[in-house]
């Protein structure tokens, strides 16, 4: 079964992958493993406030934009 967030598209791993980075250039950039990246990205793992700032600072947006639903739920 696959669960409703892996239906929807991720915007980390959409705005990842217009920046042209890998799951491990992400890593990299926010200190954590590719599989802590794969895990947010199939929203398997809600990061911490914290780790939503590095990504969203590496990605060039903000928290809300990556990790915030547009009805107010985390992603």
């Amino acid at each position: 079964m696959v669960s409703k967030e892996a239906d929807s598209a991720s915007p980390v791993r959409e705005r990842r992958k217009e920046q042209r980075l890998t799951q491990a250039d992400l890593a990299e950039l926010v200190s954590v493993s590719r599989q802590t990246i794969i895990a947010v990205e199939q929203g398997d793992y809600a990061p911490s406030v914290y780790l939503a700032l590095r990504i969203a600072r590496a990605l060039g947006g903000t928290v809300e934009e990556l990790f915030i639903s547009e009805a107010g739920d985390s992603r």
